[in-house]
């Protein structure tokens, strides 16, 4: 038995393999990027009422149980400026991740290409290659990891199909600017793309502006708006997204998803739907918090030599180990889990060369302060170079 030749490549993720080391060393794990602390109780109330109502436990529509593609019609439609019909323009998947296979595997055909903007998200390029698609890459580059609007401009050409969007952007932190987003918004335009909008983190910013790719001018009816509840709402285990996007879209969305996964448990489908009704405090709170959290591990590390580069979304932070070593990024991020005891990401792994991602590892302060204090405690006792 052999892997097959399109998932050869990739290997078994980073995000299993740093895990388990840090569970064999005892390690303080800022890895992998789930809160260590339970999701909202009113959103897992909604969830255990429907299994105790009956009716949670068959087969939910494929598209996703109506009231949840009503409220995400109801929330979004006002986000992105339109008026979205739920039946038509909203699919529900297990998960974010599902969600851009689904469309990579329902909108695009073998031989197409599809521009991935490095560092990037590590399912974007085995979406790509299961679709029998061509990568093409754009690279961010420290300390202020900005679109070089050249380089984007060369990546497209008469093959390009899609281009994979991610902001506010895993792992840099970037929120990308308007400038950015138009420059996409007027290549897909001129070269009739698809914009795959990956926003799991849209509320998750601190200070700039979110800017949805679906909002701009003639982006609305080339747009794929994913998202799901895991990080907005701390419930990363529970799986579920979504794809917001015109009919025809759907229509590929939905045609790759019916035989993937089919549908998603209905139970927490009706959590989700409790979750989506949040009052807009319990943004402004998950934003505060995040800050708070960011801003306590940057000054840490930066106390004791890292030099972290500031994100301005999400919940990870990039920072460079200079002071202590010049070794490859996935060396150091070993030595510090089985010296430091502090278990990290190295970058290197979302880069199609890995060679860009050396010099910095990757944090998640989506962890409790005492966690975040411990592991800035641990790495104080690395002696620098």
């Amino acid at each position: 038995m052999t892997v097959s030749k399109r998932l050869r490549p990739f290997g078994v993720t980073i995000f299993a393999e740093m895990t388990a080391l840090a569970q064999a060393h005892g390690a303080v794990n800022l890895g992998q990027g789930f809160p260590d602390w339970d999701g909202p109780d009113f959103v897992k109330d909604a969830a255990a009422e429907s299994m105790r109502a009956g009716g949670s436990d068959q087969y939910p529509p494929m598209p996703g149980i109506p009231p949840l593609r009503r409220a995400i019609a109801d929330r979004y439609g006002p986000l992105l400026g339109r008026e979205l019909d739920p039946d038509t323009e909203i699919t529900v998947t297990t998960g974010c991740t599902e969600a851009i296979c689904a469309t990579l595997l329902g909108l695009v055909d073998p031989g197409d290409e599809v521009i991935l903007i490095n560092p990037y998200y590590d399912s974007y390029p085995v979406a790509v290659a299961l679709a029998g698609a061509v990568p093409r890459h754009v690279t961010l580059r420290p300390p202020d990891f900005r679109l070089d609007l050249d380089e984007l401009a060369a990546a497209f050409g008469e093959r390009t199909r899609a281009i994979l969007v991610n902001t506010p952007h895993n792992p840099s932190g970037r929120v990308f600017t308007r400038e950015e987003m138009e420059a996409i918004a007027r290549l897909c335009i001129e070269h009739d793309v698809i914009a795959i909008s990956d926003e799991v983190y849209e509320e998750i910013t601190f200070g700039p502006e979110h800017i949805r790719m679906a909002t701009l001018p003639g982006m609305a009816e080339r747009t794929v708006t994913l998202s799901s509840i895991g990080k907005t709402y701390s419930l990363t285990g529970w799986k579920v997204g979504w794809a917001i996007a015109p009919p025809a879209f759907t229509a590929g969305v939905r045609a790759a998803h019916q035989f993937m996964t089919f549908t998603t448990p209905t139970p927490v489908q009706h959590g989700a739907v409790a979750a989506l009704r949040a009052p807009q405090e319990f943004y402004a709170e998950l934003r505060t918090g995040y800050q708070r959290k960011r801003d306590l591990l940057a000054s840490g590390l930066a106390a004791i030599g890292f030099e972290p580069h500031m994100p301005q979304g999400t919940y990870f932070l990039l920072a460079g180990y200079s002071q202590f070593s010049d070794e490859d990024d996935r060396s150091f991020a070993r030595r510090l889990v089985e010296e430091a005891k502090v278990a990290v990401i190295p970058p290197g792994v979302f880069y199609d060369d890995p060679r860009h991602g050396h010099g910095l590892i990757r944090f998640a302060f989506c962890k409790q302060d005492a966690v975040l204090s411990e592991a800035v405690e641990r790495l104080s006792r690395l002696a620098p170079r």
